[in-house]
């Protein structure tokens, strides 16, 4: 019974230690989603972090990162709105690596005042990739013409039923090297002097967190519940949290009844094989 009137007081009147609010931030980084394929996204991610910032006797929050990476939009976007959130309420950020925090995972981890892997964790990735398929040979082989039709002459660079044109490519590559130099200049902003001179930091190779460590890329290597111990003393406590869910039991945004089923599942195993297997590429570099 005492425990029970316990949980009803304010944090702040109890003796049972501090309590960190905790996030873990997994899978690839796109925009879009469902409820029946999760992405990590800004809108996925904001109301969590809007949840974790805003209790008040946490002195931090921490989060866990688990990506190998995505849209370099959605991923500075959550950087900058986990900044955002620890400027405003005051919080230091700690920032905990599982497998991976590679590329846009990586980017995300550095919104952290500080990043801790694990030894075996992988790290790093810092670079900009592109990926796509060509198909110019298709259409004649199953017997279609496609007409296109276009108001200016570059509306249909990079298209994948045409061959690869080398002045297409040059122009990938130009807008690769701006998102790089942005990716660039991040690290360089929040890792500053800790990052060492090795030559293959910003070549996109990727590190354990032991090697990172060494490198510059994370402050140490540890675990998150020995650590917020370790800080916080032995009482401290992680509360994780997590999307709320609906009347029926989905993780919202977004809800379905039994009945309403099938055609969303068909058109998202449709329209989404193509993503899937870019995730799961995403996934496979790392030996994931």
């Amino acid at each position: 019974m005492a425990g029970f009137f316990k949980k009803l007081l304010p944090r702040r009147f109890r003796t049972d230690g501090l309590t960190i609010p905790a996030i873990r931030l997994h899978g690839a980084i796109m925009a879009g989603g469902s409820q029946f394929r999760p992405a990590l996204n800004l809108a996925t991610v904001a109301p969590l972090l809007e949840k974790a910032f805003a209790v008040k006797e946490a002195p931090a929050v921490v989060i866990s990162v688990n990506s190998p990476g995505g849209s370099p939009v959605q991923s500075r976007l959550i950087y900058q709105r986990i900044r955002d959130l620890a400027e405003e309420k005051k919080k230091r950020v700690l920032i905990f690596v599982e497998d991976v925090a590679a590329s846009g995972g990586y980017m995300i981890a550095l919104a952290g005042d500080e990043i801790i892997a694990d030894p075996n964790s992988i790290v790093g990735s810092i670079g900009v990739v592109s990926g796509g398929f060509g198909f110019p040979e298709l259409l004649k082989k199953i017997g279609v013409e496609r007409r296109i039709y276009t108001a200016g002459e570059n509306k249909v660079v990079l298209d994948p039923f045409q061959p690869e044109k080398e002045r297409d490519v040059e122009f990938l590559k130009s807008l690769q090297l701006d998102v790089h130099d942005t990716f660039i200049e991040m690290v360089k902003s929040r890792r500053g002097t800790l990052l060492s001179d090795h030559p293959d930091i910003f070549s996109g190779l990727f590190w354990t967190g032991r090697r990172g460590r060494e490198l510059g890329l994370v402050d140490g290597l540890g675990d998150m519940r020995g650590e917020v111990k370790r800080r916080y003393g032995e009482k401290a406590r992680l509360e994780l949290i997590q999307p709320s869910r609906s009347l029926f039991g989905w993780r919202q945004p977004g809800a379905a009844v039994a009945g309403s089923l099938a055609a969303p599942l068909a058109a998202s195993a449709a329209a989404g094989l193509v993503e899937v297997i870019e995730e799961r590429a995403l996934w496979a570099r790392f030996g994931l």
